[in-house]
């Protein structure tokens, strides 16, 4: 029998503000942006409902380094807040963590919606802290409801309406699969792409093994072409998922081993003196924090 370590610990703890630094410099101009006001009027309104994520204490500065969570931890400072709950990592391997800007996904959206209202908030209260209209939230808060949780996992990092998702609970899980694979190698997560291969979906694969109406519309060599297309992209998607982990492996030993070289006094002197153009792009991916996919 295995057994498995847990990748944080259990608890949320309370953590100075000062005491957690961040691992990527956020322009000042986010702080104008609807997402950024959306998650500070949420914070003020409701409280934080999804804690950061941290590294475990540094020894010598005694200080914690954000793996998630720069919009919320920049929103509380101008809140004036002084502690933050925070998930605190055991693993040390930050990288691969979401160290990215933390725009926040649909489907964390949906489950921070869903533990605000399970935690006794009011739809009309949660619906002003996120500045939208109540019947959005109600569907957001569903936006899952019918979908199988694979499709959530491929689907989580991404921004779509919830009218996606509305469309793809019409189709049996297998399809739904399908169309979530195509649509995230297509980078189009919209709902018009998604009604289009639902128009193109068997009806074998359809909740209740209905077509639409609107899919009459198609003649059956459109939806054959359509079908082929669809079949052709999934397969290249694939081929890309299975090289994607080594790909970011390799890079990863890449800016490592430039790290070295770049902290090699000799080394930097010379670059400075022969190649002052390469050691410009290799401070460019010194400066990387992670790499974008």
């Amino acid at each position: 029998m295995t057994s498995t370590t847990l990748g944080f610990l259990p608890k949320p703890l309370m953590i100075e503000v000062d005491r957690i630094l961040p691992s990527v410099k956020l322009d000042q101009k986010i702080t104008a942006t609807y997402k950024f006001r959306q998650i500070k009027e949420s914070i003020a309104e409701i409280g934080l409902i999804e804690p950061l994520v941290v590294t475990a204490v540094d020894r010598k500065t005694s200080r914690h380094l954000i793996l998630d969570g720069h919009l919320r931890l920049m929103a509380m400072k101008e809140l004036e807040l002084n502690e933050i709950p925070c998930l605190v990592s055991t693993d040390d391997e930050s990288f691969t963590y979401n160290n990215q800007l933390n725009r926040l996904s649909t489907i964390q959206e949906h489950i921070m919606i869903r533990r605000a209202m399970d935690r006794g908030i009011s739809a009309a209260k949660l619906a002003k802290g996120l500045c939208i209209d109540v019947s959005l939230l109600q569907k957001k808060r569903s936006l899952l409801d019918g979908i199988c949780d694979e499709v959530a996992r491929i689907l989580k990092d991404h921004q779509f309406s919830t009218e996606v998702t509305a469309v793809l609970r019409r189709m049996k899980p297998t399809r739904q699969v399908e169309c979530a694979e195509l649509m995230v190698a297509a980078n189009t997560v919209t709902a018009s792409y998604a009604r289009a291969m639902l128009a193109a979906t068997p009806e074998e694969m359809l909740v209740g093994g209905k077509k639409t109406v609107r899919s009459a519309a198609m003649s059956q060599e459109q939806v054959a072409r359509m079908e082929n297309e669809m079949t052709n992209l999934l397969g290249q998607y694939k081929l890309a998922e299975q090289s994607h982990s080594e790909d970011m492996l390799n890079l990863m030993i890449a800016r490592g081993y430039i790290v070295k070289l770049v902290d090699n006094a000799r080394v930097l002197r010379y670059m400075q003196t022969h190649f002052p153009e390469v050691l410009e792009e290799f401070a460019k991916i010194v400066e990387m924090t992670t790499v974008e996919t």
